[in-house]
Parts: structure tokens; sequence; C-alpha cells
């Protein structure tokens, strides 16, 4: 039995990466930044094989703690950034642990025998800091894919800098690095929606739905989104959860970052479904996932499908 590490394994997207794992058969080892919270992770102990589930504590900027959560394990899924749209500091909430966390866990994984395969959990942030907005130099028919020039604006959310930037430390090391005993594949999904696995309060992905089946606003941000009538390319998060498994699993993928992501729809209208109602719109195809149907063997779902699953 192999086993994968994963780190922020209990959140949104990483509690459905963790049942894909343990439906496939592997010991998994999931990491908690405070175990003493156990609130956070109890859900992960109702799944199907929990028996081959362990939880150990890991703060990504201690490299102790990293050292000691990789070693033994034979898949690294990184996916500990925390999702946040309302940041105070975004230095110590967001930079550190999300680009010196990067930095960190390079460094180890590079020391540590036994690794096949690194996934991480990008974001389409890593293509695009305007998301859900286009990038300079798109209009509205255009498509974007992994082709195209990824877009930075220092005027993004804190949180698609982050990410951006991160992902840039990866093809770094990469480049760096032509000689490692182990692949690296990236996943950057979109607009994660769907059935969160637990009742936790602090999921972005599972927030955004509640504002938007709600029509709530609570803060500029969001408050732009409906005033504007955004378009959001989403993704289900099963869906992105059977992408990194596949990414993980399979062979020959060294250095590609694919795009997740199924269809295009307005705010009016993704509230509509997350309400059951019918959309006044029509779905568009923004974000190309062509590579990711291909390499990985993904079928996405309609957007409908994870808005209506939702049922917060």
């Amino acid at each position: 039995m192999k086993t994968v590490g994963i780190i922020g394994g209990a959140g949104f997207i990483g509690s459905h990466t963790t049942k894909k794992f343990l439906d496939e058969g592997y010991q998994v080892r999931v990491s908690a930044t405070d175990i003493s919270k156990t609130e956070k992770y109890d859900h992960l102990k109702g799944l199907a094989h929990a028996e081959n589930l362990e939880i150990l504590p890991l703060k990504v900027e201690d490299k102790y703690q990293l050292k000691e959560f990789v070693t033994g394990c034979n898949i690294l899924v990184h996916g500990g950034t925390p999702f946040q749209l309302d940041v105070k500091d975004p230095k110590s909430e967001l930079f550190d642990p999300t680009i010196k966390g990067t930095e960190n866990f390079l460094e180890i994984i590079q020391e540590t025998p036994g690794i096949e395969k690194v996934v991480f959990v990008a974001s389409v942030a890593s293509y695009n800091t305007n998301f859900p907005l286009l990038p300079e130099g798109k209009s509205t028919d255009d498509s974007i894919d992994e082709n195209d020039e990824p877009f930075m604006s220092e005027e993004g959310h804190p949180y698609a800098q982050a990410k951006f930037i991160a992902n840039q430390t990866v093809e770094k090391f990469i480049k760096e690095h032509p000689n490692t005993d182990f692949e690296i594949t990236s996943v950057s999904p979109v607009a994660v929606m769907g059935k969160s696995l637990s009742n936790r309060e602090d999921s972005t992905s599972s927030g955004l739905q509640f504002l938007f089946k709600n029509k709530l606003a609570p803060n500029p941000f969001v408050q732009m989104l409906f005033d504007t009538d955004a378009e959001f390319a989403i993704v289900a998060v099963k869906d992105v959860a059977n992408g990194i498994y596949q990414a993980a699993t399979k062979t020959g993928l060294h250095g590609k970052n694919y795009l997740l992501s199924s269809e295009s729809w307005k705010v009016s209208d993704i509230s509509a479904m997350l309400n059951g109602e019918k959309p006044n719109g029509q779905a568009r195809i923004v974000y190309k996932s062509d590579s990711a149907k291909q390499d990985l063997g993904i079928e996405f779902h309609s957007a409908e499908v994870p808005l209506r699953e939702y049922d917060g």
C-alpha cells in the first residue's frame, strides 16, 4: 500500500482529495495546522477506509515538521494554501505560508528519499491574477488556456498574487533541478463549487456559494461581483479531486500545469442555479481544459451539477 501525504487534506478541496485516495486504496496522511482543533478534521474519520488515515501536525513554515510529514510518503499533494477573501495581514496570512511554505517544501522533498510524485494544487491565479475578471489584453470573445502568457497584476487580490508567485517558485525549481528523482505536476482549478464533506465554516469556496445563493455582499470585492454580474468559470470539487488523483498517479507529466475548468456563468445565473432555478443566460467556455481532458482523462461535469449539489 502506497502512502500519500496531503497538505491541506482536511479543507474543502482537500477533503474530497483525501476521500478519493482512501477509496483508491492508499494510506493517507493529512496535515493539521493545529492538531488540537479536532473539529477541523474529525469529518475525515467518518470516511470509508478511515483506518488507513493518519493526521499529523504541520505548519509549512516549520522545516522540522515538514521533514516529519513527508518522510515515508510516495506521493505528496501540496494544497495547503488557505483561500481567503478577507485578509488583515497578507504577509502572515497568505504570503509566508504560501511562498515561504512552498520554498521550504521544495527544499525538504529534494533531500527526502522515496518520493515518486508531487502534485501542487495551484490556482487559476497562476494564469490570471485578475480572475474572475479577464486578464489585460483579453476580450469577452477570447478563451484562455495553458499556452497563454500568465498575467500578473499587483492590483490583484493578495491570495491571487501569492498563488501566482508560488507557482513561479515551483517552475523555477523545476528548471534549476532537471534531474530530480520525482515528477512535479500542478493543477490550477478555477472557482471550485459543490458540496462540502464537513461542517467547517472557514471554507471560502463554500462561503462564496452561500453568498451567491443568498445574494449577500459582506465586502467590496463581492459587491463588485454582483454589481458587474461577473462571469465565473466553475469546476466541480469532485472533478478537482479526480484531477489531483490522476496527476498524482500518471507518469510523464513532469512540469505540466493543468487548467481545471468546466463552464463559465454570470453571478446572476449561478445564484439562480444554487436556488434550484433555471438560469437566464447561457454557459460559455472561457478557460479551456483540453489538456486535462487528454492527459488526465477527465470528463468535466456541467457547472449545474456542483451548484445543485451545494446544500449550504
